[in-house]
């Protein structure tokens, strides 16, 4: 998708939750979080503000090709909360991602990542450490989808990580050996399903994937 993710619809972003501290939204892929150079479309969180006629804080960022999950503050005090959440590695989410390649099991993947001056992140003995936990949840055509949890929260982690062991996600744009989009679907198949966190209580979120997802995922 990618660079084809650029050319979707400006496609709004669902709330899924809202109370006075936080709103969280399904972020459609294609949808950059923050304003960024070369950014196409408006970001989530411009969005968010016209919407809701407030200002709001990014706690957390979702890769713009990838949807799902996305918690904005509603003000500093509970951002300043939510961060520490992240920080502390005590905010638990968990991603549907569908890969190429046969897949059985479970498995951890325990390399240290790098960002390189391309912006592109990999394993490097002199990265920051980096976890993610992988499990198969059902075998596909060519491919397999997972229930994937990140234990940290570096740049295209998932991404980076499943290239790593010869298991690139479908429809990514940027890792994976070429040709890409990897297996040629139609978006990346990576979406933010679940996120638990505590900001004065706990929250207990979920966004299942939509229908453009269940659609790339249904050629495999």
């Amino acid at each position: 998708m990618g660079e084809r993710s650029g050319a979707a619809k400006a496609e709004p972003a669902r709330i899924v939750f809202e109370d006075e501290r936080l709103v969280a939204v399904d972020k459609p892929a294609g949808r950059p979080t923050i304003p960024g150079r070369g950014e196409i479309g408006e970001p989530v969180s411009a969005e968010l503000e016209r919407r809701l006629g407030r200002r709001v804080y990014v706690v957390h960022r979702l890769d713009r090709e990838a949807s799902g999950l996305l918690v904005l503050a509603k003000d500093a005090a509970t951002h300043r909360l939510l961060c520490a959440e992240f920080e502390g590695r005590r905010a638990r989410k968990s991603y549907l991602a569908a890969v190429a390649g046969a897949l059985t099991g479970e498995g951890t993947i325990d390399a240290p990542l790098k960002e390189f001056g391309s912006g592109r992140v990999a394993p490097a003995p002199d990265g920051k450490p980096s976890l993610t936990r992988w499990r198969v949840l059902r075998g596909l055509r060519g491919a397999a989808l997972l229930e994937v949890r990140p234990e940290t929260g570096r740049k295209h982690q998932i991404r980076a990580h499943l290239a790593s062991i010869g298991h690139p996600i479908l429809g990514d744009p940027r890792y994976g050996p070429p040709p890409r989009p990897i297996g040629g679907a139609a978006r990346l198949l990576l979406h933010a399903r679940t996120l638990r966190l505590e900001a004065g209580r706990v929250y207990e979120l979920e966004a299942p994937p939509g229908a453009d997802f269940e659609a790339a995922l249904a050629e495999f």
